[in-house]
């Protein structure tokens, strides 16, 4: 008698917080709590902002380590929040975020603008984050290291409380 078919499932490429589907619910159902994408290079600052954000906030959190995965997120689901690291591998946090504004509305139905984004900067790279503060989309910045209060401060308004 042959062995019975074992059905795999696709590697995950990067960490998520996010419940997984159920067969009931299918691929595309959409999720009550609010998807937050965070891309930075330092899996301990993901790692931290997922389980402080998840501790204290009804969230759903995906963590990307360069700009190129996290825009392949973005093409594949909507987000409610951005948290970008302002300085990212293969390009600027800044930069992937104007990218992503512009298509956003594109490739997501019903989304007349892309999410909030918040900057992780490094102390170094401060006087070039002032000047994105002019964009009513960039709801602040987290000094690194990482500040926890700051991380709250700033998404409590944002998310709803657990």
């Amino acid at each position: 008698m042959p062995e019975p078919v074992k059905k795999s499932s696709p590697p995950v490429r990067e960490e998520s917080t996010a419940a997984p589907v159920s067969a009931e619910q299918g691929s595309a159902a959409p999720s009550s709590a609010p998807r937050i994408l965070v891309a930075d290079q330092n899996l301990s600052n993901r790692r931290l902002i997922s389980e402080i954000l998840t501790s204290f906030h009804r969230c759903d959190v995906d963590g990307c380590a360069t700009a190129e995965h996290a825009f392949e997120r973005v093409l594949q689901q909507p987000y409610d929040l951005f948290i970008f690291a302002f300085t990212l591998p293969e390009m600027s946090g800044l930069l992937l975020d104007r990218m992503i504004s512009r298509l956003y509305p594109l490739v997501h139905e019903g989304k007349n603008t892309a999410p909030p984004v918040i900057f992780l900067v490094p102390a170094n790279e401060s006087a070039a984050y002032k000047e994105t503060q002019r964009d009513a989309r960039t709801r602040g910045s987290i000094p690194l290291p990482m500040s926890l209060d700051v991380l709250m401060t700033l998404v409590s308004p944002l998310l709803p409380q657990r």
